[in-house]
């Protein structure tokens, strides 16, 4: 009988960040695909597979739960490198994208491939059975429409197969995924538990518990702010909005572009160049070390100026919230803009996570929580009927 393994997989804008198991593997992938032929040119089988998996990822993706069935991609760091790349656009909903279940199906199928996982699924020739227990997570406006149900019964209600093609070292394998359970959590919440509690779910923040505290969750294409009282997101004043960091990040892209002739790869690579410890906000024109503080300080300053508004509106009518964490990918690029507005502004009291990896895993270390929570639930009635040894 196939074991279920846990899986939670945050299918961030920018990147998946994914946690599997009792927490010994982690992934990390951009979020990025382009269409693909059945073969792609590569110097030889054995090149191939002395090269890193995660650099090379190019799948054939079958699942009724798609809009576009049977097509061929290349996924992360390999689709960076094609004409035809595309990131989730602006305006988009998340459960409504097959680049979404795409990301999703691609880091599923790279843990089951695992050589550590032989033990957990079986393995007929070249195709695997996997079975996964996962936690994952969509914007507050999303699940406030209801589109949360429909995400999770088009992921439970079918086997869906990721096929490796010219992917190193699982070239031919093919992974038949299933799902015994799939809890789909809003994002505002997850952030919450992330805040105030362990992986036992145990209470580590005591002087937050209790706090009315805003989370504003800044991602790629969103925002979501959500209103804490007494240890739960009040649903009718928790809101969702339609802005997120990805339009500034390809208008600075392309600023770039017309003026230094510069051609980056995709967003991660201004997410790069304006976070960096080293060299930040610049880049290399030609060979030289040239700075882009003009580009990158006027377009972000602008969308700290919006997101602030933001939280200048809801905090109106939440008058007695006591502090707001910024958190999310979006709010580690926005930081220290919205550092200098607030000091010269309202003043709010607002928090960051000085600890950049903090910030950008918090939805999956929270998926990981609260689907551990649920299997241990799971579990207690089971071994509570466990018949006692005489």
């Amino acid at each position: 009988m196939t074991k279920s393994r846990i899986a939670a997989v945050d299918v961030g804008n920018d990147s998946i960040k994914a946690i599997f198991g009792q927490l010994e593997y982690e992934l990390n992938i951009p979020n990025i695909i382009a269409r693909d032929t059945e073969d792609r040119p590569v110097i030889g089988i054995e090149e191939l597979d002395s090269k890193n998996p995660l650099d090379g990822i190019h799948i054939k993706v079958h699942s009724p739960a798609l809009k576009e069935n049977n097509v061929i991609y290349r996924v992360g760091q390999l689709a960076t490198k094609a004409d035809n790349a595309t990131e989730l656009d602006p305006g988009s909903s998340k459960s409504e994208e097959d680049q979404t279940l795409v990301m999703l199906f691609a880091t599923l199928a790279l843990d089951a491939v695992k050589d550590e996982n032989a033990q957990i699924f079986p393995r007929t020739k070249n195709v695997i059975d996997a079975q996964y227990t996962l936690g994952t997570g969509l914007p507050l406006r999303e699940v406030k429409e209801g589109k949360d149900a429909g995400y999770r019964s088009r992921l439970v209600s079918s086997v869906h197969q990721v096929e490796f093609l010219v992917t190193p070292k699982y070239q031919g394998l093919k992974v038949n995924i299933k799902f015994n359970e799939v809890k789909v959590y809003p994002e505002g919440f997850a952030a919450y538990i992330n805040l105030v509690m362990d992986n036992d779910l145990k209470i580590i923040n005591k002087d937050l518990i209790d706090k009315r505290i805003l989370i504003q969750d800044i991602g790629g294409l969103s925002t979501d702010i959500a209103v804490i009282k007494n240890r739960n997101v009040d649903d009718d004043k928790a809101q969702g909005f339609n802005l997120g960091v990805s339009e500034s990040l390809e208008s600075i892209r392309e600023e770039i572009r017309k003026k230094h002739g510069v051609e980056l790869d995709s967003r991660r690579d201004v997410v790069e160049i304006i976070t960096r410890k080293n060299d930040r906000n610049h880049i290399m024109v030609k060979g030289s070390r040239t700075s882009v503080h003009d580009i990158t300080d006027r377009i972000l300053l602008e969308l700290a100026k919006k997101q602030y508004r933001l939280l200048r509106n809801v905090w109106q009518k939440n008058s007695q919230s006591e502090i707001c964490y910024f958190v999310g990918g979006g709010a580690h690029v926005l930081k220290d803009y919205l550092k200098t507005l607030n000091n010269n502004l309202d003043g709010y009291n607002i928090e960051f996570f000085e600890d950049d990896k903090e910030s950008i895993w918090m939805m999956a270390n929270a998926y990981y929580k609260l689907i551990m929570d649920y299997v241990r639930k799971q579990e207690k009635p089971k071994a509570d009927k466990q018949p006692v040894k005489s």
